[in-house]
């Protein structure tokens, strides 16, 4: 199977089928001995009837007892072989399932990667989790052809050659009904390709709206628009669930055809040869080996329906994978240099202009605005935004990842030990480690864990609050160190008291180093260097915190819910970021 750090290749993506060819070459040895396995596991299934008929016929009938034992003895040593070759068979199909599962999440997770943040923009969240969750197994389950499939083919012609030697007729039916029975099911399996890709991609949008609500549930119940949205994903599932049955029916249809053709094909066939038995125009033991090639025969129909029921199913999930990865970012032509020294951001959209060196923080009524002006300065939407006086899109873009971080306050947390969710992919030591929880506050993290750094922190955090997740980010963008970070709300989810010394330390962390915080806490608001206070997107002032809230109204009201500076020109709230951040909701 393929090794979590081998190179998976380079896929096939011009469309569904070739990807699932390209599945095949990329383990030949196990195809091709998933395929002898089957064809010769089938075939010695075919081989069990014509033993016994050699059994009536050389022993049983003329009362021969050595060579009844023989072909006894002939048909427990084929049994048992074919035995272990099912079990050779389902172990070799498996492991060829597995890699091509392995591979494929492997492709898509690179791929995924390799788009970044342009992601969420060229492919919705609800095509990349149906893919994971659903695709994926369906494009692993559709490579059975290469074993089963093939072995029945093979089967199937090895039965009409043991057939033709007992009558022309027989085989000429077999020959001839076989195909009769696949021109049936066959227009089904091209409906069922055209049903399953429309319950996809409405499966897809259904899931896109799942973690929408999910992640909007708060601000959808502020605005009493629940509701409204319950309605439409009701009304949205509705579809989904009646497109589900289109599928079902197509599907039962293509099963029930599956099993009951190949049986009254097969009973026509054993009603034959009865009568040529009847006639005398074949013998007792031949019309038993008929009897056994016919209950055979089952299996390799019923395997080739089922395949094509697999390979339909495969084909549109590989495309949709194979749609996936054709995507690419976008191009990035920029060759300018990054400046050389620590230099002036500046967004001529807002009017924000980031000194270097400083803490600088954002707030503005709508916080959309803010973030707003750090996806510009990061460099994640288009805009004329320089830093040094050079446009920041015409600068090499692996320069601007290097210097500049966006830490999001909702970005994800990979499973892990702590020491590693923090570092990321840096080589850090535990006291870097140690350096930058203590610098986010988060010593007590780690002091109330079992196993300090080693204690393994599950997927997106899930086992720590919400404001310890927000301040194990906050570590791992301060371990990172780099020459500019843009914090989205970095303090949003904490209490007034950690809020303070998150701010302080935060400070004295990022010291002669360029930080933008966006918040509307009066608490970070006061430590900062220089706040640019934005409505509408435009900055409206700019100064000191206490000035701000002598001089702008505005401002005043909404980080300190219009409270008038005290005696010490602090501000009324300073110590209550939780109320600062109801102000602004």
């Amino acid at each position: 199977m393929v090794d979590a750090y081998e190179d998976p290749g380079t896929p096939d993506c011009r469309g569904g089928a070739r990807y699932l060819w390209w599945l095949v070459l990329r383990q030949p040895g196990r195809c091709a001995a998933g395929a002898v396995f089957g064809s010769v596991w089938m075939v010695l299934l075919a081989a069990t009837p014509y033993l016994m008929s050699r059994a009536v016929d050389d022993g049983l009938e003329p009362g021969d007892t050595g060579a009844l034992a023989g072909w006894t003895g002939a048909l427990f040593a084929v049994g048992a072989f074919n035995a272990w070759l099912s079990v050779m068979r389902h172990r070799t199909m498996t492991r060829v399932r597995m890699d091509a599962n392995f591979r494929t999440v492997k492709v898509v997770v690179g791929q995924t990667v390799r788009l970044g943040a342009s992601l969420s923009r060229r492919a919705g969240a609800g095509e990349v989790v149906t893919i994971g969750v659903g695709d994926v197994q369906v494009i692993a389950g559709s490579l059975t052809v290469v074993g089963p499939g093939v072995g029945a083919v093979v089967a199937y012609g090895v039965v009409a050659g043991l057939l033709l030697s007992v009558s022309p007729l027989l085989a000429g039916v077999v020959l001839l009904g076989v195909p009769v029975i696949l021109l049936v099911v066959g227009p089904l399996a091209g409906r069922l390709q055209g049903r399953e890709t429309e319950y996809r991609e409405r499966q897809g949008v259904l899931t896109a709206r799942i973690g929408d609500l999910a992640g909007g549930l708060r601000v959808l119940s502020g605005l009493g628009g629940k509701g409204l949205v319950a309605d439409a994903f009701r009304r949205d599932s509705r579809r989904l669930r009646e497109q589900g049955y289109r599928v079902g029916a197509v599907t039962s249809w293509m099963q029930a055809l599956g099993a009951g053709l190949p049986v009254l094909f097969l009973a026509g066939v054993t009603w034959i040869a009865a009568r040529l038995a009847a006639q005398g125009q074949i013998t007792v033991g031949e019309l038993v080996s008929v009897y056994g090639y016919v209950s055979v025969l089952v299996w390799p129909v019923a395997f080739l329906i089922e395949c094509g029921y697999l390979l339909s199913r495969g084909v549109v999930a590989a495309r949709r994978v194979a749609a996936l990865l054709r995507l690419e970012p976008p191009a990035d032509a920029a060759t300018a240099d990054a400046p050389a020294e620590p230099s002036v951001l500046y967004d001529p959209e807002s009017g924000v202009r980031v000194a270097p060196g400083r803490l600088t923080a954002l707030t503005a009524a709508r916080p959309a605005d803010a973030l707003a002006v750090v996806d510009r300065l990061g460099r994640y939407a288009p805009s004329a935004a320089t830093w040094g006086g050079t446009r920041l899109d015409e600068i090499a873009l692996a320069q601007v990842r290097e210097r500049i971080v966006v830490a999001d306050h909702e970005a994800d947390l990979f499973a892990g030990p702590l020491r590693e969710v923090v570092a990321g992919g840096r080589e850090s030591t535990d006291e870097e480690v140690s350096r930058a929880l203590h610098a986010a506050a988060a010593d007590d993290i780690v002091q109330g864990l079992p196993d300090g750094l080693d204690s393994v922190v599950s997927a997106q955090g899930r086992s720590l609050s919400g404001g310890q997740r927000q301040r194990v980010r906050l570590a791992r963008a301060l371990l990172a160190d780099p020459e500019v970070l843009l914090a989205v709300e970095p303090t949003s989810a904490l209490d007034a008291h950690t809020e303070a010394t998150v701010a302080d330390r935060l400070r004295e962390a990022r010291r002669g180093r360029t930080t933008v915080l966006t918040t509307s806490s009066p608490l970070v608001l006061d430590r900062a260097d220089q706040v640019h206070f934005l409505v509408d997107g435009k900055v409206a002032a700019t100064g000191g915190h206490r000035a701000l809230l002598a001089a702008e109204p505005g401002y005043r009201a909404l980080v300190a819910r219009d409270a008038e500076p005290d005696d010490d020109g602090d501000a009324a709230g300073n110590t209550d970021g939780d109320a600062a951040r109801e102000a602004v909701g």
